[in-house]
């Protein structure tokens, strides 16, 4: 893979890690690399760089790079001809620490899973998170609690006409038992019994 290619899925990978839900603009990649890092970089010397204008970068502009997008100086080349891993996998075995090594494979996996928007959104928003491993670990606590993923489920996804705490009712080709008559009802039906006894006892 080329190395200008890297860069422009890396700003892919940043946009959405930043919940853009696209990949960063060059503009906005340098304005972020200007506030966070203090580097300075032009948006002509960025494009050469995308475009295969620049197929190396200067030293500086390598460890600008590899600063903002917490990988590996060594990554930021052209990869050798007839090697071609992907850029992923290389990301993940470069980044610096574990935390971006997973917040990479939860962006990798978003992109995976871009036909399921839920799915998607639900990965790029525990990889956002500042400590996505915890998430993670709590996640597998909640599964191991019996019924625990199920009542969180009714509270936080309710069932629409479903009370929370309540199962959505279930087909089951059995017949219902009648509904308890309200106090009105039981009323009524109490001062009809009531006026035939006295028919009956008047005859």
């Amino acid at each position: 893979m080329k190395l200008g290619e890297k860069l422009r899925y890396l700003r892919e990978m940043e946009g959405s890690l930043r919940g853009l839900g696209r990949a960063m603009t060059q503009q906005e990649l340098l304005r972020a690399i200007r506030e966070e890092t203090g580097g300075e970089m032009s948006q002509s010397y960025l494009s050469q760089i995308e475009n295969g204008g620049r197929p190396h970068l200067t030293n500086t502009t390598r460890l600008l790079l590899a600063k903002f997008f917490h990988v590996h100086p060594g990554y930021l080349v052209d990869d050798p001809e007839g090697y071609h891993p992907e850029l992923l996998s290389d990301a993940r075995a470069l980044a610096p620490t574990s935390d971006d090594k997973l917040d990479l494979w939860l962006i990798g996996g978003a992109e995976r899973f871009r036909r399921d928007p839920e799915l998607r959104r639900a990965l790029l928003a525990v990889a956002r998170h500042a400590d996505s491993r915890s998430c993670l670990l709590l996640l597998e606590a909640v599964l191991d609690t019996q019924g625990l993923a199920e009542r969180l489920l009714e509270v936080l996804r309710p069932t629409p006409g479903v009370e929370p705490g309540r199962s959505a009712p279930k087909a089951s080709g059995r017949t219902l038992p009648p509904a308890v008559p309200q106090p009105a009802q039981r009323a009524g039906r109490s001062q009809t019994a009531r006026r035939g006894k006295r028919k009956e006892a008047g005859k």
